[in-house]
């Protein structure tokens, strides 16, 4: 790949194990480099001007969009994730425009309704075909950015860096690894991402663990009562009574998070650049051959794992999140089957073949919709009371 104008003093601060956009991996299709801008700058605004992103305003972190205004959407999560991993991406001198591209992208082939809309999917999918590969919103990303979006004349998808596709594809079943060429080799032989991947898929996890508290709060579904007794919430709690007596809840609530915050950044930064002395690593080369270098420390760690564990049980499967989850996933399922039936109920340019069979046509029309169009979509086709 060319060097750019611009970009040798834009990346001369980097790291030696950080990825280089005069060094990249390249484009599925070559195109001419950008004139003012870097590869991976190129990459996060095609992202942000991409309509899946948009879509994300109105797809469901954990509470449904049409819950409350002031609970996290997928993009408002997108959007906290990409700022924690540019912190951490400058701290630890990698690249900060190729981890922000990585982080916007991340959910960008997510379901409506979140998790519950994702595991309907998935069960519809290998169920209607065992061998289809079944339905991965990590593989659903890719294939988003890769072929779905329709915005340019002279390719499918948004011809996105090898580096920004490798980061967004966390995790992937073996079966289809073999099916995505360069992409998928790692899956198949083993080693790691980029450095840059790394801090992204990590960044995700600072967001919404402690975001969830915040919405689980919000929501009057966790009570501070419940948290005071899991240690990493309750130390920072402590701290900020000490530090401000009399604080209204609010502000409470929000200083703990943001300490917790700050915490776990300044945790993660510090533990994984021990790791990436004792690794020696000189380049991305070494660092896709080594063991996962980004990582908090093992007590931190250990703090984090009992704070998801109280949030799985306390509001991830509180009876009224599960009596939403529970409705969106029929939701899914019902429309899955009603594409299957009669595909003439999709809209026209999705019944036709796009690039994996009618079963992964129906995944793709059903993975892009919000949830307020899937809620639409289901009352059009089964309400009674309903029939434009």
């Amino acid at each position: 790949m060319p060097s750019m104008r611009g970009t040798p003093s834009h990346e001369s601060w980097l790291a030696p194990y950080a990825c280089s956009a005069s060094t990249s991996g390249g484009r599925r299709q070559a195109e001419p480099p950008p004139r003012d801008r870097t590869e991976y700058q190129r990459d996060r605004d095609r992202i942000i001007h991409c309509s899946a992103f948009r879509r994300l305003e109105y797809k469901t972190q954990v509470f449904l969009n049409h819950e409350g205004d002031l609970f996290r959407t997928r993009l408002t999560h997108t959007l906290e994730v990409a700022q924690i991993a540019r912190s951490i991406a400058r701290a630890l001198r990698l690249n900060e425009d190729l981890t922000e591209a990585i982080a916007l992208a991340h959910d960008l082939g997510h379901t409506p309704f979140g998790h519950a809309g994702q595991d309907a999917l998935g069960a519809c999918m290998r169920g209607a075909d065992p061998h289809g590969g079944g339905f991965e919103h990590n593989l659903q990303s890719l294939r988003v950015v890769d072929r779905l979006e329709e915005r340019y004349a002279a390719f499918d998808g948004l011809n996105l860096c090898f580096e920004t596709r490798e980061g967004i594809l966390k995790h992937c079943s073996r079966r289809n690894a073999e099916r995505l060429g360069d992409v998928g080799a790692r899956f198949l032989r083993g080693g790691q991402p980029s450095l840059e991947a790394q801090v992204a898929n990590l960044a995700d996890e600072i967001a919404y663990n402690n975001h969830d508290i915040d919405d689980g709060l919000r929501s009057g579904l966790l009570h501070l009562e419940q948290l005071e007794d899991i240690d990493f919430f309750g130390g920072h709690l402590d701290a900020v009574h000490a530090a401000y007596p009399g604080l209204g809840q609010k502000r409470l609530v929000s200083e703990t998070i943001r300490r917790m915050i700050s915490t776990l950044i300044a945790d993660l930064i510090a533990q994984t650049q021990v790791r990436i002395d004792e690794a020696q690593v000189c380049s991305p080369a070494e660092v896709r051959a080594s063991p996962p270098l980004v990582a908090f420390s093992a007590p931190v760690r250990e703090q984090l794992t009992r704070l998801q564990q109280f949030l799985r049980q306390a509001l991830y499967r509180h009876p009224q999140v599960l009596h939403s989850t529970t409705k969106a996933a029929r939701v899914l399922r019902e429309l899955f089957t009603a594409y299957v039936d009669e595909p003439r109920l999709l809209p026209a340019d999705h019944q036709r073949d796009r690039q994996g069979g009618q079963l992964r046509g129906i995944a793709d029309y059903i993975a892009g919709m919000t949830d307020r169009y899937a809620i639409k979509e289901y009352r059009r086709l089964f309400s009674v009371h309903d029939w434009s």
